[in-house]
């Protein structure tokens, strides 16, 4: 045969594995199979941890009692039986059989494992962690393995994992909204709110001297307005947060935060506004044709290196809208123009500069908060909307890291210290 001809598939009998039939006739019963096995070796593993969950707690009897059927002259304790008893296993709460323990002088002794697996209940966590892996209350029995046949459970219906979500948050809440902060040394602020069923969310993450982000509190309202922002940053200072020296504070340019954070904090609160919000705001206003080339010369104004540089030229965009027609987003672009410069006039390292110039580590979280939530149908009130959302924020805690460019921090820290005010970063 030409080797030739073989290698471009020439003279080859047709492979029987391009039919799509018979590939499926040849797969499906390998499918069967491993779903079979993984169900089996399912079962097996729930059956052995039953076995040996019962085989721990005959052993505490015999410990305490001593060897069932044994003659004990100094007996305090004998053996009274055998009960079925509810335990945490697998995600759910399993029927199993212990023995019970009667002390010679009466009453009932408790087996040290029995009161151990009570006293540290995982299956609230476990129901916590299954939602914010995507799980739904309506769907966390089916997210379970399989138990064998015969075995007795419950503790894993959609009531009772809503019941154990419940607990689970109001524990976290309470933490969340309690928690003293008199040992937080901020660098920067940041507050944004989102909306979680009809309520509105308001939450702040502090940035430290040493660039951790660390989630500082959350309220709710109706709407995000300076009155639900002011009882925010009081709730934070009753805790302890100390606003010494200037802070600057990154928000995405809502008069309530703005307001509020000149209420409480006064001259020490340094704004800088967000460039991602004021580029999307300003893109809002234009034609979709002039809108890429509108957000392009924004992002290049704002990556200048001096403020003065970037002043000119979104100053010249300004008139270049005019001039178009464009009075909309020319007026937007013009409003707070300046704070969207704060941070160049600082003169920060480039790389420090963008991770403060925008909400991004905020809009972070807030996006873990809206992962979490999802999967929630049915907004009841406030209470529950300030739950899922402080779940959703500590969730997005586990995953957070230092700020890029803090190493650079402490330039900013000096630099904030010796200012007197906003103008004069100006010159």
């Amino acid at each position: 045969m030409n080797k030739r001809a073989d290698l471009n598939g020439k003279n080859q009998a047709p492979s029987r594995m391009s039919d799509p039939e018979q590939l499926r006739q040849l797969l499906f019963p390998m499918v069967v199979g491993i779903a079979a096995t993984k169900d089996e070796l399912s079962a097996f593993v729930h059956r052995a941890g039953l076995a040996a969950l019962e085989a721990i707690l005959r052993d505490d009897a015999a410990t305490i009692a001593g060897p069932k059927g044994l003659h004990q002259v100094e007996r305090t304790h004998h053996h009274w039986g055998t009960t079925r008893t509810e335990l945490p296993l697998g995600g759910r709460r399993v029927t199993v059989t212990r023995p019970r323990i009667r002390r010679r002088g009466g009453g009932e002794e408790v087996l040290p494992t029995l009161a151990h697996l009570r006293g540290t209940d995982p299956l609230p966590e476990r129901v916590v962690n299954q939602i914010l892996v995507g799980v739904s209350t309506r769907d966390y029995e089916r997210s379970l393995d399989p138990l064998p046949p015969g075995t007795r459970a419950r503790g894993a219906s959609k009531s009772a994992s809503s019941r154990h979500v419940v607990s689970r948050t109001k524990a976290k809440v309470k933490e969340y909204m309690t928690r003293p902060l008199g040992d937080v040394q901020l660098a920067a602020l940041m507050i944004d709110g989102l909306n979680v069923g009809s309520n509105t969310v308001v939450v702040a993450l502090g940035i430290g001297h040493d660039g951790v982000k660390t989630p500082l509190g959350i309220w709710t309202g109706s709407t995000e307005n300076a009155r639900v922002c002011t009882e925010l940053l009081g709730n934070l200072t009753s805790r302890g947060l100390k606003v010494e020296q200037r802070i600057l504070c990154v928000i995405d340019g809502g008069k309530g935060i703005r307001k509020a954070l000149a209420d409480v904090f006064g001259d020490l609160a340094l704004i800088q506004r967000c460039q991602v919000h004021k580029t999307r705001n300003v893109r809002d206003h234009l034609r979709k044709d002039r809108q890429l080339r509108v957000g392009r010369l924004m992002n290049d104004a704002y990556r200048s290196a001096s403020a003065d540089t970037a002043r000119k030229r979104l100053r010249s965009l300004v008139s270049w809208l005019e001039r178009n027609g464009e009075d909309g987003a020319a007026n937007s672009l013009r409003e707070g123009l300046e704070e969207t410069l704060t941070v160049l006039k600082l003169k920060l390292p480039s790389t420090l500069s963008r991770s403060l110039s925008t909400t991004n580590p905020i809009e972070n979280m807030i996006g873990s908060v809206r992962t979490v939530t999802r999967n929630v149908k049915r907004w009841r009130d406030g209470d529950m909307a300030r739950r899922w959302t402080a779940l959703g924020v500590l969730h997005a805690q586990d995953g957070f890291r230092k700020i890029k460019g803090h190493k650079d921090l402490p330039m900013l820290i000096r630099t904030l210290a010796t200012a007197i005010d906003q103008k004069e970063n100006v010159a």
